[in-house]
């Protein structure tokens, strides 16, 4: 995904800020991290490569770190997140099958933001409604019992409450 001249900006604004708290001791790359992303929702290049220059170690040292942990994302989050629960239920319920409805419909990949940056689409563990399995989250909203027929449901409410919102001169 292609970030903006004014994201690149402020990334490394943030970004900059936050180090000055730090010392170049790499010790402090993953708290670094966790602030770039508390900010931001996410760690991009620029900042990757700002933290690589002031620990003195090469960007793709901070990229392996960053890729690491699945805590950390590399691209923004879309308005609207969508994440798939992959606990045991909803595996055993086929998850597998409802994320790739998720991935047909929205173009992209789990981990990834769709380029009008709506949906961004995510795996979790578990998200305690096994009874409900499979579960789908979209913005804390939980989904139960989901189908591939569902998904489509799910976005075209979406697109409803979207044109409403338009149309009410609310947005």
């Amino acid at each position: 995904m292609k970030l903006t001249e004014e994201e690149k900006k402020t990334a490394l604004i943030i970004t900059r800020q936050i180090l000055k708290e730090f010392n170049g001791n790499r010790g402090n790359l993953i708290p670094v991290l966790q602030q770039v992303q508390n900010k931001l929702g996410y760690v991009p290049p620029v900042a990757m490569e700002e933290m690589a220059a002031h620990f003195d170690i090469p960007a793709v040292d901070v990229y392996g770190v960053l890729t690491f942990y699945n805590q950390f994302r590399l691209t923004p989050p879309g308005k609207n997140q969508v994440k798939i629960c992959m606990g045991t239920a909803c595996h055993m319920r086929g998850a597998h099958t409802i994320q790739e409805a998720w991935e047909r419909r929205l173009n992209i990949k789990v981990g990834e933001t769709t380029e009008d940056r709506e949906f961004s689409l995510e795996r979790v563990a578990c998200v305690g409604c096994c009874t409900m399995a499979p579960v789908v989250v979209i913005n804390e909203q939980v989904h139960g019992k989901v189908t591939p027929t569902r998904v489509d449901g799910l976005l075209f409410s979406y697109q409803l409450d979207k044109q409403q919102t338009k149309e009410g001169g609310t947005e």
